[in-house]
């Protein structure tokens, strides 16, 4: 990732271009059908976000995501924290 356009990325964000890709292969190849797969993400995206997110947040969002999985994206979980 030395693209500067990726650097401009992470130095606005701190956050690395790995993690970003690794996070969105996962949820490209997601079962949001399956609780542990989805709360794993959910953590993910929390830690990425640097959100700390309660075990009451975390039900809520996983209950959401799950109900309405098929139609989810990545912007929907960084708007849900």
């Amino acid at each position: 990732m030395n693209s500067p356009f990726f650097r401009k990325i992470e130095q606005k964000t701190g956050v690395p271009m790995e993690e970003v890709f690794a996070l969105a292969n996962a949820i490209q190849s997601a079962d949001f059908q399956d609780e542990r797969q989805v709360r794993k993400i959910v953590k993910k995206v929390a830690k990425l976000a640097n959100k700390p997110v309660s075990k009451d947040l975390e039900e809520q969002i996983v209950n959401s995501i799950m109900k309405n999985g098929k139609n989810l994206d990545i912007s929907k979980i960084q708007d849900m924290l």
